[in-house]
C-alpha cells in the first residue's frame, strides 16, 4: 500500500539524450536525475531494462531474457573512466540522429566498443567484484551466457530450430558446445557484470538525490528467450519445444481483434509443484533493481486469456486460472515487503479486484481513459479516483496526451474534456491540464510520460500495442531540460503536496 503522496516521471532509458545515439547510464542520465531533484520529483519511472532484440523490434517486452539487461545501455563514457577504453576510442563515431534511435547503427558501433572493452578485460586481473557477481547471478547467467552465445552460433537460428540436442540441453552435446564457445560466453558475462555495475550506480545515485526507481515488469518472456529453452517445464510447449498455446488479451481498447502476443503460456501447475521458484528468482531480482515494481499485464497472474498455438488473432482463445492465491502467499513468504503495484487496465472482473484488494496492492488509473463512459462509473476520472492507486495522464502504450487530445478524440471528445476542466484548452496546453489533474487526485501517486512534460504530439509516441515496427524509436533533444520547465513542475508539485 503506498503511504506518501509523491509524483514522478515516466521517461525510458533509451529515450535519453546522449552522444552515443541512445541513452545510457552515462553523465546525460545522471543530468536528467539532477532535473528530477530540481523539479521536485521524487520517483522515475523506466521500461524493463531487459535484452531486446532487432528481430522483436527492440520492444523492451520482448526479450532474450527475463534477467540479462540490455547491453546497448552501457555508456561508454563509463565503460572509458573504469580503464576499459582508451579515450580515443570515444573520439572517431558516427553521426546519429538527434531526435530518435537508430537501433541497428547504435547495437553496430557499441559492439565494437564492447569487444574493444573485452579484449582489455582479458589482459588484465579480472575486477574484484567479478567473480563474485558471476556466482550471484550464476542462476540466469550461465544459461542466458551460452543461449546467445549458441544462438550467435547457430546464425541467428531460433533455439527450437537447433540441433535436437542442444535444442533438448543434453549434458554432453551442452558441455562440448560451452568448451567450444567459452571466449564468446565469457564476453556475455563480461557485459552483464558491466551492465548491472553501472545501472546500480545509477541507482545508488538516485537514491542520493532523493528520486526512486519505479521499474516494469513484463509478465510473459519471449518464446525465443534464455528463458524458454533452459526452463520448458515452466510452459506449455510440445515435445519439441513448439508452444501449445500463446499469450494475449481479447478484443479491447486498443484492438478490435484482441492483442496476439505470441509468448508460451505457464504451465501453472508445474510452477506451484516446484514452489515458484523460477517466478520467486524473478521478483527477487526485480525487487534488487528497483525500489517499486509493476507487474504488467497483472490480471494474467490471476487468469490469463490462452489462444492455440496456430491461431493468427486472439479473439477465440479463452480464459484459464492462475493460481493466485498459492503465488502470492508463496511471494510474501520469500519476500515479506515486496514493493509491487497493478497494472490491471482492460479487461478486469471480479475475481481480480478481489485479489488486489486482499492484498492492497496499488492499482493504476489513467487519465485519457477517464472522458468515455457514465462518468459516475468510470474508474479513470479524477472524481472516481482512490488513495491506494497510481494516477498517469497516460502511459507508454497511450499517445501523449497532446496528441490524443489534437488526433484520436475528435470535436465531442474534446468538449467533453474542456467541460470537466471547467475552461477552453488549447492542444499545446492539455498535457500540462492533465497533470494538474493527476497532481490533484487523491491518488497517492501521480505521474506524467516525459512527452506530456515537453507538451509534445503524436510523433513522440512511444508505442502501438499490437504493431512491432515503428516503436520505442522517441528520444529527448539534448537542451530540453530547462531550468524554466523543472520550475514550473515543482511549483505544480508544491501546490499539490506532493514534496
Amino acid at each position: 500500500m503506498l503511504k506518501k503522496r509523491s509524483s514522478g516521471i515516466l521517461m525510458h532509458i533509451t529515450s535519453l539524450p546522449s552522444e552515443f545515439g541512445i541513452g545510457d547510464f552515462g553523465p546525460t542520465t545522471h543530468k536528467f536525475v539532477d532535473f528530477l531533484k530540481k523539479a521536485g520529483q521524487n520517483c522515475w519511472q523506466i521500461l524493463p531494462l531487459n535484452y531486446t532484440t532487432s528481430r522483436m523490434g527492440h520492444s523492451p517486452y520482448s526479450c532474450f531474457s527475463a534477467f540479462a539487461g540490455n547491453p546497448l545501455l552501457i555508456s561508454p563514457v563509463l565503460l572509458q573512466r573504469a580503464g576499459f577504453l582508451p579515450k580515443a576510442a570515444l573520439a572517431d563515431r558516427p553521426a546519429f540522429p538527434a531526435g530518435k534511435v537508430d537501433f541497428s547503427r547504435v547495437a553496430a558501433y557499441k559492439r565494437s566498443l564492447f569487444e574493444m572493452a573485452f579484449e582489455r578485460f582479458k589482459e588484465r586481473p579480472a575486477p574484484a567484484d567479478y567473480e563474485a557477481f558471476c556466482a550471484e547471478h550464476g542462476a540466469w547467467l550461465e544459461p542466458f551466457s551460452q543461449f546467445v552465445s549458441l544462438r550467435r552460433h547457430l546464425k541467428g537460428r531460433s533455439w527450437c530450430d537447433w540441433p535436437a540436442a542442444l535444442r533438448d540441453r543434453k549434458p554432453k552435446a551442452l558441455a562440448q558446445m560451452t568448451e567450444q564457445l567459452r571466449e564468446s560466453i565469457e564476453y556475455e558475462r563480461f557485459l552483464q557484470y558491466v551492465f548491472y555495475r553501472q545501472y546500480l550506480d545509477l541507482k545508488a545515485y538516485c537514491h542520493d538525490q532523493g528520486v526512486q526507481v519505479i521499474g516494469d515488469l513484463p509478465i510473459y518472456v519471449a518464446y525465443d528467450s534464455a528463458d524458454v529453452w533452459s526452463h520448458r517445464d515452466m510452459f506449455k510447449l510440445t515435445a519439441t519445444g513448439k508452444p501449445k498455446f500463446i499469450a494475449g488479451v481479447p478484443p479491447d481498447y486498443f484492438s478490435k481483434t484482441g492483442q496476439l502476443w505470441g509468448n508460451p503460456v505457464y504451465d501453472w501447475d508445474y510452477a506451484e509443484r516446484t514452489g515458484f521458484d523460477w517466478w520467486m528468482q524473478r521478483m527477487k531480482h526485480n525487487l534488487l533493481l528497483f525500489d517499486l515494481v509493476r507487474i504488467d499485464h497483472f490480471r494474467g497472474l490471476v487468469a490469463y486469456w490462452e489462444v492455440p498455438g496456430s491461431h493468427k488473432t486472439a479473439e477465440h482463445g479463452k480464459w484459464v486460472k492462475a493460481p493466485s492465491e498459492a503465488f502470492f502467499g508463496a511471494l510474501f513468504r520469500h519476500l515479506p515487503f515486496a514493493a509491487v503495484f497493478a497494472e490491471d487496465l482492460g479487461h478486469i472482473t471480479a475475481d481480480v479486484r478481489e485479489v488486489v484488494g486482499k492484498y492492497h496492492f496499488p492499482c493504476m488509473r489513467v487519465l485519457q481513459f477517464g472522458f468515455s463512459g457514465d462518468p459516475a462509473r468510470n474508474l479513470h476520472i479524477a472524481h472516481n479516483h482512490i488513495e491506494n492507486s497510481v494516477v498517469y495522464t497516460g502511459t507508454h502504450d497511450n499517445n501523449t496526451t497532446r496528441g490524443w487530445f489534437a488526433d484520436e478524440i475528435g470535436p465531442a471528445g474534446r468538449k467533453r474534456v474542456c467541460d470537466y476542466l471547467g475552461h477552453k484548452v488549447a492542444a499545446e496546453d492539455i498535457s500540462w491540464d492533465l497533470m494538474r489533474l493527476a497532481m490533484a487526485s487523491v491518488a497517492k501517486l501521480a505521474i506524467a510520460p516525459m512527452q506530456d512534460v515537453l507538451g509534445l504530439g503524436t510523433s513522440a509516441r512511444m508505442n502501438y500495442p499490437s504493431t512491432v515496427k515503428g516503436n520505442w524509436f522517441w528520444r529527448m533533444r539534448d537542451g530540453q531540460l530547462e531550468t524554466r520547465l523543472a520550475n514550473r513542475l515543482r511549483q505544480l508539485t508544491e501546490i499539490h503536496g506532493r514534496i
